[in-house]
């Protein structure tokens, strides 16, 4: 495995010149693991370059974890990874640039959001579905991906899901059914909460994080469980509400107007809210969600309330890390706290 991952190792000079020196102009993003920029490589090849930052919140170890997740891992739901370069001053992972950049940009702009029809969604549904049920049950390696969003989706130029960002990822071995963390990383709002609360973590930590990600393309709708509002108005709140009150279609992005398969919603909203159960053994396996959205006859449970975090108010973060003795690392739009040496 060795000898292969050195194979995919580029020279770090091929890069500079396919980034233009990392020109502004090439600059597609950034997150926790550094700025993100479009090159060229000499044949034409166009390329997405991940360039870890000095004050990234992710390091080596975050860097070394991703070249051997995604070297491993092959799925048309997952980004293909073309190489690395490891030089003394930089640390650099090479991608296949997918033009249509990440689900969010398209889900929560209300000028993109357009392009985005019912079955367009559904598909992106299913996609991610799919390449979860690779990552924890069909794959050599079960892997728990720990930090799975809409920012994390990214979508090539016919609008297929791919699964991107493996640096936090955890490899279980077989018969592994739960890991435990000192250091809880990933982004308020998708966490699972015996994740947030306790650092307990399993494939179900990633089945919660896919259902906000569902019930967020339905509702077009970021879901923002440490926003300044208070919590009776959060996305995952109202739309349990909804269908409790027998009204679920009322959470559809008014974006779609009737142009929706109403089946398909309902059963979508329905597998969301049955994805974030507050209990992780409550929760279906992604095997059963891909088998449900391909239409084979399931019977689905009725969903019980899912969990919420007291008052939801920014500052409930650190509440949290203080009533439970947790330290947080978040990868979102939110502030970064402590950050402790991995476990």
């Amino acid at each position: 495995m060795q000898r292969f991952v050195d194979s995919l190792q580029f020279d770090f000079n091929t890069i500079r010149l396919a980034t233009h020196n990392f020109a502004v102009n090439n600059k597609l993003g950034e997150g926790g693991f550094g700025e993100v920029y479009k090159g060229e490589l000499e044949g034409g090849q166009e390329i997405a370059v991940k360039r870890l930052s000095k004050n990234s919140v992710q390091g080596i170890a975050e860097f070394k974890t991703e070249i051997v997740l995604v070297a491993k891992l092959q799925h048309k739901n997952l980004v293909k990874l073309l190489g690395y370069c490891a030089s003394p001053k930089e640390s650099l992972l090479v991608y296949e640039f997918l033009p249509n950049s990440s689900l969010d940009k398209f889900l929560f702009d209300p000028a993109k959001k357009s392009s985005l029809d019912w079955q367009t969604r559904f598909n992106i549904i299913s996609g991610i579905a799919r390449g979860l049920q690779y990552l924890h049950e069909d794959s050599r390696i079960k892997v728990v991906h720990r930090d799975l969003k809409s920012s994390n989706i990214l979508l090539d130029e016919a609008m297929n899901p791919k699964i991107a960002d493996f640096g936090l990822a955890r490899l279980f071995e077989v018969d592994q059914t739960q890991g435990d963390t000192k250091r809880i990383v990933g982004t308020y709002g998708y966490m699972a909460p015996e994740y947030a609360i306790t650092g307990h973590y399993s494939v179900k930590s990633d089945v919660y994080s896919f259902g906000v990600i569902v019930l967020e393309i339905v509702s077009g709708q970021r879901n923002r469980s440490f926003g300044r509002l208070p919590l009776g108005e959060a996305l995952l709140h109202r739309a349990w509400r909804l269908w409790n009150e027998d009204e679920p279609l009322n959470l559809i992005d008014t974006q779609l107007g009737d142009s929706f398969e109403q089946e398909e919603v309902l059963k979508c909203i329905q597998l969301g809210l049955l994805c974030i159960q507050e209990h992780a053994i409550d929760r279906p396996r992604m095997t059963s969600v891909v088998a449900a959205l391909n239409g084979q006859a399931i019977r689905l449970p009725t969903p019980k309330p899912p969990h919420f975090f007291g008052s939801a108010v920014v500052d409930e973060a650190s509440d949290m890390a203080d009533r439970y003795g947790a330290p947080y690392v978040h990868t979102g739009d939110e502030t970064i706290t402590n950050v402790y040496s991995r476990d």
